[in-house]
């Protein structure tokens, strides 16, 4: 999701799944006063909702910011007939980390 869409759904109602456990953050004085300020524009989010979408928002970055390490095994071809190599760089462990550490986080909230 990007910035563009983020502020789309904060046009909407939307709802996700919540961890178990709650992460206490302290904001710089400017950040604050930004995040304030977003909840003054958008008085149907409140400022836990907002910090929340833009952290989300700001991992998705993160994850679409990792450079591509291209591996020795061909893992599909493009429309051209040429190879397409894996990936082995950092996204493949982080996405494999966050696989392992949702699967933990839905097990802890079930138990």
């Amino acid at each position: 999701m990007d910035i563009k869409e983020l502020l789309q759904t904060w046009e909407q109602s939307a709802g996700v799944k919540l961890a178990p456990q709650a992460y206490q953050v302290r904001l710089s004085l400017h950040d604050a006063a930004r995040v304030a300020a977003l909840a003054e524009m958008y008085p149907l989010k409140t400022e836990t909702e907002i910090i929340t979408a833009l952290l989300a928002v700001a991992l998705d970055l993160v994850q679409t910011s990792f450079p591509y390490e291209q591996g020795s095994r061909v893992i599909a071809e493009d429309e051209l007939g040429d190879p397409i190599f894996e990936d082995v760089g950092r996204t493949p462990r982080f996405l494999a980390l966050g696989k392992k550490h949702a699967e933990r986080l839905l097990q802890a909230q079930e138990s």
